[in-house]
């Protein structure tokens, strides 16, 4: 049995062979939209969530612990990611567990498809990268779906797991939300426009003229006759026939008279 023989990347190059690295695949990271105001604050709740809009950075100082709050609208075929960084204090003791979470109208939690939705870091990391791409807002759902419909979105970004001494320091969060996409192709697209049909017609002026009744001339057309198959004939030929089988039965079982 023969050993493979296993060739490092100097004998290979000695033998005239190049090693190629696979390339990274690169992913474009949000940018902020140019001349676009930046938001100083957030909500504490659902009701007080401060409006943001696609491509418009976010820059709050917080405090560890605090639930901040955002809302942005959504439009039917669009895809959305939400970014955000969180510069935490040095003088910590232990590790912190940071999420960030987003809702629809009806405050119900959807899903990411991709991202740090719920990252944890260490006591020595000096920032924490949080991140969720939702899925294709749908044009219509069924009512006991939960998928993302046209509305208002809300974004929560708090921390869910530290020690208790840590509460209460000063943080740096910087969010971004992008959307992409124009149309839903959820349903795929129509051949035709659905449309009634709304071509008009000949339009009446008056009340049409009844035609002449014709003049019956032939009186015997057999009109006056039963027709075959109502109960009325039935019943007559019914009637005859018992009478003819009667007669035929008296004339049958009579007794003959004696001269």
């Amino acid at each position: 049995m023969r050993t493979p023989i296993i060739r490092g990347g100097a004998a290979l190059a000695a033998a005239g062979l190049t090693l190629l690295a696979a390339p990274a695949p690169a992913t474009a990271a949000p940018t902020p939209s140019p001349g676009a105001t930046p938001v100083t604050r957030a909500g504490t709740s659902f009701l007080t969530a401060t409006g943001i809009t696609a491509g418009q950075p976010v820059r709050v100082d917080a405090s560890t612990g605090d639930f901040l709050y955002w809302s942005f609208p959504a439009s039917a075929g669009q895809r959305h990611e939400i970014t955000a960084t969180v510069s935490l204090p040095r003088a910590r003791t232990g590790a912190s567990t940071w999420t960030v979470e987003v809702f629809d109208g009806l405050r119900r939690r959807q899903a990411c498809t991709a991202g740090a939705q719920t990252p944890t870091v260490a006591a020595s990391a000096g920032s924490v990268a949080l991140g969720c791409t939702l899925r294709q807002v749908r044009s219509w759902a069924e009512p006991w779906s939960a998928d993302p419909l046209p509305g208002t979105y809300y974004v929560r970004l708090s921390v869910t797991d530290l020690p208790e001494p840590d509460l209460g320091q000063p943080v740096d969060v910087e969010l971004l939300l992008s959307a992409a996409g124009e149309g839903s192709r959820d349903d795929g697209e129509l051949k035709a426009p659905l449309v009634p049909n709304t071509r008009a017609g000949t339009v009446l002026t008056g009340d049409p003229a009844a035609a002449p009744a014709e003049a019956d001339d032939d009186w015997f057309d057999g009109d006056w006759l039963p027709a075959l198959g109502s109960r009325w004939a039935w019943s007559t030929v019914g009637g005859a026939l018992a009478a003819v089988a009667g007669v035929v039965g008296f004339a049958l079982t009579r007794r003959p008279r004696r001269p």
